[in-house]
């Protein structure tokens, strides 16, 4: 089992909770891929998105079905800097995940999270487990208490 995963699951339970990850043989590196794969509506499925505002990292918790709006995280992070995209090289520093496969939880910096409000359509959702090839399911009420998020209107219009 990859480190990475197992570093999600030990995140999970020191939270109290136990997740069962799914993998695939191939990549899932969009929102509609895992969608696809899990057998779900792509709004089910949270994409953790690394952004740089001025000179610290945040975690974007945003629903497959939405693209994320920089300048409405800018004002839920109450900043005024550009909102720019962390690099790849950045994202697995920042979090100890590679893009694509970065949970909402478990990272390796304390990291602000914050999540969109459309997340909360669904009573469970879909998140990367630590890998592009692996996924888990969650309660949302699970993501609010394990990533901590700060929840705000992130969505493009």
């Amino acid at each position: 089992m990859s480190a990475s995963i197992e570093r999600v699951r030990e995140a999970a339970r020191a939270a109290g909770l136990e997740i069962e990850v799914v993998s695939f043989s191939d990549a899932v590196r969009t929102a509609p891929q895992a969608a696809e794969a899990v057998g779900c509506e792509v709004s089910r499925i949270v994409k953790s998105l690394v952004f740089v505002i001025g000179d610290e990292h945040v975690v974007a918790l945003v629903p497959g079905d939405r693209r994320l709006d920089t300048a409405k995280l800018a004002s839920a992070a109450g900043r005024t800097e550009t909102v720019a995209r962390a690099s790849l090289d950045d994202v697995r520093a920042v979090t100890g995940f590679v893009a694509g496969g970065t949970p909402p939880f478990g990272h390796t910096s304390d990291l602000t999270v914050f999540s969109d409000l459309g997340l909360k359509r669904h009573e469970t959702v879909w998140a990367a487990a630590g890998t592009p090839h692996t996924v888990f399911e969650l309660n949302v009420e699970d993501l609010d208490r394990l990533a901590g998020p700060i929840w705000a209107d992130l969505s493009e219009a």
